[in-house]
């Protein structure tokens, strides 16, 4: 979990420099234009921040696994013979989350998240194995992109239903109880007990904080054992074959390669 924490360290860390002009040129001086220049170029900062780690988790998974160890600095070794492919690899996350937005922008309501989370749950099936192989294989982001969609549809084949279920017990144990304790705190700020309200959200606010890294890290973890599961076809590490087989489903009367 060292390397998820020290990134979204570095991450708010780098984004604050143009955020805060942003926020003060649309609040402020009422310049749209200059503002959303600077939000993307935030949005980008923070994707290369949680690439770069993402990499760096990722080769010390992967000699984790294989019972060696791999501090932090090693695993960022790794992140920084990475740095070309990790920068066009950003730009594409970024991208791709731009226009996710702008295509919930065009519905109202419900109607518009529904479409966001069904393209997101798309970009994410394509793309789960694409820091792997950019990590392994040293791949640009195209490549990278080609080769994660073939090694998924090769393994587990095309029609799929993804099992969520780190990121689901995380959720359910963690995020939503801390989502909860949040709510719950404002309302008793506002109303009975400032200090107890406070403190409260303060706590379910941690909460959300390390169910999301503990999510992340799981999920990188995963897909590090399934990259390697999808080329060689042999479990690794505490995953053997058949448990990471089960980890995608296919869909009734659709059979996984």
């Amino acid at each position: 979990m060292t390397f998820p924490i020290a990134g979204m360290a570095v991450a708010l860390a780098i984004t604050i420099t143009p955020v805060l002009p942003g926020i003060l040129l649309l609040v402020v001086a009422n310049v749209l234009w200059a503002a959303i220049v600077l939000f993307a170029v935030s949005a980008y900062l923070a994707a290369f921040t949680g690439v770069f780690f993402g990499v760096g988790l990722c080769a010390a998974t992967d000699r984790a696994l294989r019972g060696e160890s791999c501090p932090l600095r090693d695993g960022l070794h790794v992140s920084r013979e990475r740095i070309p492919q990790i920068a066009k690899w950003a730009l594409v996350v970024t991208t791709v989350a731009i226009i996710i937005r702008a295509i919930e922008a065009r519905f109202d309501g419900a109607g518009g998240a529904i479409v966001g989370a069904l393209a997101g749950v798309a970009w994410a099936l394509v793309s789960f194995l694409a820091v792997p192989v950019i990590t392994f294989e040293g791949a640009g982001p195209i490549n990278a992109l080609k080769r994660s969609s073939s090694l998924f549809k090769q393994r587990w084949g095309q029609q799929v239903t993804g099992q969520a279920v780190t990121g689901g017990i995380v959720g359910v144990l963690i995020v939503l109880p801390g989502i909860v304790l949040v709510l719950l705190g404002i309302a008793m700020a506002g109303g009975t007990s400032v200090a107890g309200g406070i403190a409260l959200a303060v706590v379910g606010g941690l909460l959300v904080i390390i169910g999301s890294v503990l999510a992340s890290t799981l999920n990188q973890i995963l897909s590090e054992a399934m990259y390697h599961y999808a080329v060689d076809g042999e479990g690794v590490g505490a995953f053997n074959a058949d448990m990471l087989q089960a980890v995608v489903l296919p869909k009734r009367g659709a059979r996984a390669v």
